[in-house]
């Protein structure tokens, strides 16, 4: 996974995986999906990502474990 900001188009662009865009759709206003040759989701972009309140400049990574995903 690739996460990239540019500021110049405020543009946040998260690619899940290396494949060519096959087709591209804004599913709301201002996110758009790239999905492969097989329908499958390759990557997003946010568009206006400051105008959404969103800080492109502070990510946080968290892999989350089987016993935080279980519940009792």
């Amino acid at each position: 996974m690739k996460i990239t900001f540019d500021p110049e188009v405020d543009i946040l662009r998260i690619v899940l995986r290396e494949a060519p865009v096959e087709e591209s759709d804004e599913e709301k206003p201002g996110i758009i999906l790239d999905y492969d040759t097989e329908g499958k989701i390759v990557g997003l972009e946010i568009l206006d990502v400051s105008r959404q309140k969103i800080n492109a400049r502070s990510i946080e990574y968290v892999i989350m474990d089987n016993s935080v995903l279980t519940s009792k």
